[in-house]
């Protein structure tokens, strides 16, 4: 039987398409979110008034929103970049607990005299590697026998769980604080703490956005972003141009790796500020995926998409404070981001009523 429903490629899409589709979803949502906020027995413009204010409205409330946007933007660019290649990586969760992991390790061992730009450079560069290199463990699989990178890097990223967590809670690693009377990471010393801008949020946010200007250079400026997208639209052809599809896999998820790894140092570093398994995590890595998917993969994108879900978050607790159900302000927050994600879907198809045979037969018949 025949789907009435039929779904086509857009094509090339026009302005009005790329800009009205996301804002027409989003307004869709906060009219779903109205109409729930109704149900509920809440006033729906009183809530998203209060939205605003807990999140936008002012610089206390901007800077909270900036902090949770900062591990936003770098996992939203780790996802982002393996996208432009068509490779899924969804490991940006495991990866960012190896940043933290290797940061907090530099920050603990190095000398507390060691000058705070060094030490806050070899937290960087450390926890990078070790999300790059985590990423390779999936990323060889994917290169050598074309092993589904969506299963591994997902396997990995419960096996990066459990070894965060182990270091912590089961066992008497050099991370954990034995002084501690409830289990927790020994707190690092001041000059491996990224220097505060204001209240929570730090110098990470400088990184992430220099990072997404990089990257975004990387990926259009260069030869090397050039391969990168013909591999992803075309590895074939690209193969048959004499690019190596194998290696740029290695090096697409070893910079996603990187990338993920490097919100992992952002938050040890300057909002932890030491190893603490229960606030990192936080599904930022999942998160990043939604914000890669929103920003259509560009990176100058990531981070208006990052602010704008990171506003969404940082406005529940206010909600709850003015006597919304926690539930309510779970499901408006989903239904939000489950909306403006969908709008993407009609982004680069497009969707019409099939003409069945019937309706066939009866215009031949009138003509």
């Amino acid at each position: 039987m025949r789907s009435p429903i039929r779904v086509m490629p857009r094509g090339v899409t026009g302005p009005s398409v790329r800009f009205g589709v996301p804002v027409g979803a989003l307004g869709f949502a906060l009219l779903l979110g109205a109409i729930i906020l109704a149900i509920a027995g809440n006033d729906p413009i009183e809530a998203y008034r209060t939205m605003f204010d807990a999140s936008l409205n002012g610089w206390k409330s901007q800077s909270r929103t900036l902090a949770l946007a900062t591990p936003l933007i770098l996992t939203g660019l780790a996802a982002a970049v393996a996208f432009q290649m068509r490779v899924y990586n969804i490991g940006g969760e495991g990866q960012l607990y190896l940043g933290a992991i290797g940061a907090s390790w530099v920050g603990l061992a190095l000398p507390a005299s060691t000058p705070m730009p060094l030490m806050l450079s070899a937290m960087l560069i450390v926890g990078a590697l070790a999300g790059a290199l985590w990423a390779l463990l999936a990323a060889i699989p994917k290169a050598y026998f074309n092993a589904d990178e969506i299963i591994t890097t997902l396997m990995l990223n419960f096996i990066a769980l459990s070894l965060m967590n182990w270091l912590i809670f089961g066992s008497r690693s050099f991370w954990r604080d034995p002084r501690r009377p409830v289990p927790g990471g020994k707190r690092l010393p001041e000059n491996a703490v990224m220097p505060s801008i204001s209240g929570r949020l730090h110098i990470g946010i400088v990184i992430a956005v220099v990072a997404a200007v990089f990257l975004w250079w990387l990926l259009r400026k260069t030869s090397w972003g050039f391969q990168i997208r013909t591999i992803g639209d075309s590895p074939r052809a690209a193969s048959y141009a004499g690019m190596s599809v194998r290696l740029k896999t290695l090096t697409v998820l070893a910079l996603s790796g990187a990338l993920a790894a490097i919100a992992g140092v952002s938050e040890v570093s300057g909002v932890t500020k030491g190893l603490e398994p229960v606030a990192l995590t936080t599904n930022i890595g999942f998160t990043g995926i939604i914000v890669a998917v929103v920003a259509r993969s560009n990176p100058l994108g990531v981070v208006p998409v990052s602010i704008f879900l990171a506003a969404i978050a940082t406005s529940g607790s206010r909600l709850q404070s003015i006597g919304i159900n926690v539930e309510v302000v779970l499901l408006l927050q989903g239904l939000i981001f489950l909306t403006v994600t969908a709008g993407e879907f009609f982004v680069t198809n497009s969707v019409s009523l099939a003409r069945t045979d019937a309706t066939a037969t009866e215009t031949e018949a009138a003509a």
